[in-house]
């Protein structure tokens, strides 16, 4: 284990949080699966659940190991062939969604002959996060022209955000941020980033009409998407309504301490309560105490992703590390609100806490490409560290050189002094 840990390379901190969330992560998906156990199985026996997640956790890391391996410069020359992979995967999706416990779930797809689903979006943003960073890096020393920015940058962020949309406008409206995030580090002008929201509002607003006239176009999730925006800003009761109200009740039980590991009662009756309400239930065992910490332990990840960005050597580098690990935890913020009716019901998991096997995957697969930048500024601070000593060895040998020159001189010129006659007789 030893060996093991003094091989992992990058940010020590960033591998420290990561590994707590996931530790943590065990009691409150063994205990909020009760209620797929008793759906699925009918006994209640939740250890299947909790060895599932287990190993989904076991391969995330792995993932972790492999890619911080790989230079991240890598990932910069493959992200623009990846993105035309990534509309083919959407497009598929899109079309071809599979139904999950009966339930149109158009944002996933079936792998095939392994048996698992898989959100394309996880990835697709991914690549989109990787393709602005190397866009915006590699335009750093040249003045940007609007009209070369939008077939370059914004006509293929848009035409993944269609692909997304429909099926899944949270997702959408996160990944539009962090890119326009993105764009602002990155120096792009102001005046373009106000045009490019104001189109994207507008393309927006005439897609929600085009799906209100014509609902049969659009048979995914844009009417799941109106109802929750209708229900968050009426008191019309709704399934969204059920499931706020429980995880509110799983709130306030919770009180400071918690009712204990594995002690919750709304856990049997909270929907996806051991995926996108699993903060809810952390709440009821663990109490405000627990909440807070695992706010505190995303806050801490954050902080630790600030100072990778900060330190990395390269813009592509800097970018990369707030593409890829910003959204993970606006993400859990989200997820932690919507538990609390701050905003309304989106399907965000709580990145490394919640339950599930491809979105894991996808955080791990990017937490590998963001330690594999920090692992490139320790290697170029060793770089440095040991050319110093080099240099240190060297001056220091030189130094010994001359003294022995010195020496020997001194030796020299003694011994010629001695064998002198006249300067025997000048010393009398």
């Amino acid at each position: 284990m030893k060996q093991l840990v003094n091989n992992l390379k990058g940010d020590k901190g960033i591998w420290s949080f990561v590994a707590l969330l996931a530790l943590f992560s065990f009691m409150p998906v063994f205990s909020a699966s009760s209620n797929l156990a008793y759906i699925g199985q009918g006994n209640g026996n939740t250890l299947g659940y909790l060895v599932k997640h287990i190993a989904h956790i076991g391969i995330g890391f792995l993932i972790i190991y492999w890619v911080h391996k790989v230079p991240y410069h890598y990932f910069k020359a493959i992200s623009k062939g990846a993105l035309y992979v990534v509309w083919l995967l959407l497009a598929y999706t899109l079309s071809k969604g599979t139904v999950i416990a009966g339930a149109n779930a158009s944002r996933w797809i079936q792998v095939p002959f392994i048996g698992i689903t898989f959100q394309t979006s996880t990835l697709a943003s991914i690549v989109l996060y990787i393709f602005v960073a190397r866009y915006m890096s590699k335009t750093r020393e040249v003045p940007i022209s609007f009209k070369s920015s939008i077939w370059e940058l914004w006509v293929p962020v848009f035409i993944t955000l269609i692909f997304i949309l429909p099926a899944n406008f949270s997702t959408t409206a996160l990944i539009f941020s962090m890119v326009l995030v993105l764009v602002f580090i990155g120096k792009y002008p102001l005046r373009y980033i106000g045009i490019v929201v104001g189109s994207g509002i507008v393309f927006l607003a005439f897609f929600i009409l085009i799906a209100k006239a014509f609902p049969d176009a659009f048979p995914n999730r844009v009417d799941t998407l109106i109802s929750r925006i209708d229900n968050f800003t009426s008191d019309k009761p709704g399934e969204d309504d059920y499931q706020i109200e429980k995880a509110k009740i799983a709130i306030a039980s919770g009180k400071i301490y918690g009712l204990g590991p594995g002690k919750s009662i709304q856990k049997n009756f909270l929907p996806q309560s051991s995926s996108d309400f699993i903060f809810a239930i952390i709440v009821e065992e663990y109490g405000l105490i627990g909440g807070l910490g695992v706010l505190t332990l995303y806050l801490l990840l954050l902080f630790r992703f600030v100072i990778a960005s900060h330190k990395a050597n390269s813009l592509f580098g800097k970018l990369v590390v707030v593409g890829l690990g910003f959204p993970m935890i606006f993400q859990a913020m989200v997820n932690m609100a919507v538990a609390v009716e701050l905003l309304p019901v989106t399907g965000q998991t709580l990145p490394l806490i919640s339950s599930g096997g491809s979105s894991i995957w996808m955080t791990c697969f990017a937490l590998g490409i963001i330690i594999s930048v920090t692992k490139k500024e320790e290697e170029i601070a060793q770089e440095l560290k040991d050319a110093a000593k080099r240099e240190e060895a060297l001056q220091k040998l030189i130094d010994r050189e001359l003294e022995e020159e010195e020496v020997v001189a001194e030796n020299y010129s003694i011994e010629d002094k001695a064998k002198n006659p006249m300067h025997a007789v000048l010393n009398k």
